[in-house]
């Protein structure tokens, strides 16, 4: 007998792998979501595989539509089970502050094991979007701001950095593996002080079902036409955790982007530069926000 006719033929039922599909949460943050705080209660079969009913993936949807608006998990149930004619309050900062504070404070002390649990803790619990948008981007841009000179900032900044390109780089090895999707060459601008926002852009992108060649050192301009052709990119991502990068792309973006035949783009701080400074160029400004950024980067690539 299957997994499927133990239940009423016309109450469809779906596996977690299809779930997973069907809603883009990940089979690990599904599982956490039911284990540690009774979000979803799927059914079992009589070996224990989960199936979840159409009310189940409809359930999915407004736990994510909870976090999007900057929920954290914990909160979620308590709104869920609220009456639907009830307007619900609006949602609190919750502990955000706090696990952002956390993580600031592992960064600091070069505390990797904490980093490693808080990382984990994270990506387990939460869409990638809403990690980044709510913890990872607001903590790296809280650090940039306190790097500036001050005697054990590099160590800080190096060891962030190292940890997360493992960590990340990881990730972009088994989703690549699976991914069917264009490929997109990250890099950073000549002279950035380091590589954070280039990974985290790598990790939204690949969140968003895009390959990724992720370089962590910044490629001469010279070169980076020869790894669009050699990789067969169909973007180039350009990522910087300086804002102030005007001068570099009004002397030599353009020429840049006149080489090449696919959109380039920036994203990060370096993308807040006004409009002015990059017309009448090809290039975009995707914006800081880097789920959003690489959202409006298919927007390019579509149109290409």
């Amino acid at each position: 007998m299957s997994d499927q006719a133990t239940h009423p033929a016309d109450t469809p039922l779906y596996p977690i792998r299809e779930v997973s599909r069907l809603t883009g949460v990940n089979s690990v943050t599904l599982r956490a979501w039911e284990r540690r705080y009774g979000l979803i209660r799927p059914r079992r079969t009589p070996k224990g595989h989960r199936l979840y009913a159409r009310d189940d993936i409809e359930r999915i949807e407004h736990i994510l539509q909870w976090l999007n608006r900057g929920v954290p998990v914990s909160q979620v149930r308590e709104l869920l089970e609220q009456p639907e004619t009830v307007e619900a309050p609006a949602p609190s900062a919750g502990d955000w502050p706090s696990q952002r504070q956390q993580l600031v404070a592992a960064v600091e002390a070069l505390d990797l094991h904490r980093l490693e649990a808080l990382f984990n803790q994270s990506l387990a619990l939460y869409p990638v979007t809403t990690c980044l948008q709510e913890l990872w981007q607001p903590v790296i841009r809280e650090l940039e701001e306190g790097w500036d000179d001050h005697l054990g900032a590099i160590l800080q900044r190096r060891t962030l950095e190292a940890f997360l390109r493992t960590r990340i780089g990881t990730r972009l090895y088994h989703a690549d593996s699976m991914s069917t999707g264009p490929l997109v060459l990250t890099t950073a601008l000549p002279d950035d002080p380091g590589i954070l926002w280039v990974l985290l852009s790598a990790l939204a992108a690949s969140d968003q079902g895009y390959r990724v060649q992720l370089f962590d050192a910044a490629l001469p301009f010279s070169e980076i036409p020869l790894a669009m052709e050699r990789f067969k990119a169909a973007a180039l991502l350009l990522c910087s955790g300086k804002a102030e990068r005007a001068d570099l792309i009004r002397r030599q973006l353009p020429r840049l982007a006149e080489q090449l035949d696919v959109p380039l783009a920036l994203c990060g701080p370096v993308a807040r530069i006004r409009a002015g400074d990059l017309e009448p160029t090809p290039v975009e400004a995707l914006g800081d926000d880097l789920p959003q950024a690489i959202t409006r980067l298919s927007a390019l690539i579509r149109e290409a």
